[in-house]
């Protein structure tokens, strides 16, 4: 279960996750950015919290909590639809645009942008995610194999250990070679 299309998924679950991170640091969380991108991006018959809330494949219940949040931090203003009186139309206010110009989602733009074109799908990903380390400062857990702490030994008297970490100085077998590590780095 280790092909390139397992492996590009991985790289793009790891970097979603750092992307997350990144949006918890400051006023909004992660629901709340995804609502504040959506509302720039939609159409004004697209400004609902029915549209909202099938567009990010959630419930109605947790968009209006979403939504509750945004207007007390005044990034947004609901106003009663002129279309349908049941609904609301949403607009974002000057506030909320100008998050939008702080959105962490550019830092992912800008590592995407310093890949180089020609390269495979994995290839890319996985340079989109070491500038997205780099970026937060985080950590690699990358493949053991892969570390500069690695040793690879292919001594066939170390039957099932014939390789060795070179940071904390264990063997290692040619299946952990293969396993992400904490201690991973480039």
């Amino acid at each position: 279960m280790n092909t390139d299309a397992h492996k590009a998924a991985d790289l793009i679950e790891r970097i979603a996750r750092l992307m997350q991170a990144e949006e918890q640091k400051g006023q909004l969380n992660p629901a709340q950015w995804e609502a504040l991108r959506y509302l720039a991006k939609a159409n004004r018959f697209s400004r609902t919290p029915a549209a909202l809330a099938e567009y990010l494949g959630s419930t109605r219940g947790t968009v209006s909590q979403t939504l509750i949040s945004l207007e007390k931090k005044e990034c947004i203003k609901r106003t009663p639809s002129a279309r349908d009186k049941r609904s609301v139309d949403i607009a974002l206010t000057p506030l909320g645009q100008q998050h939008l110009t702080n959105d962490p989602r550019q830092k992912l733009a800008s590592c995407i942008e310093a890949t180089r074109n020609g390269l495979s799908l994995q290839e890319a990903l996985s340079h989109v995610l070491n500038e997205a380390i780099l970026r937060n400062n985080a950590k690699s857990f990358g493949i053991c194999a892969s570390c500069r702490f690695f040793l690879r030994t292919d001594n066939p008297e170390h039957a099932g250990a014939s390789h060795r970490c070179g940071l904390l100085n264990v063997p290692l077998s040619d299946k952990d070679a293969e396993k992400i590590c904490v201690e991973h780095e480039k």
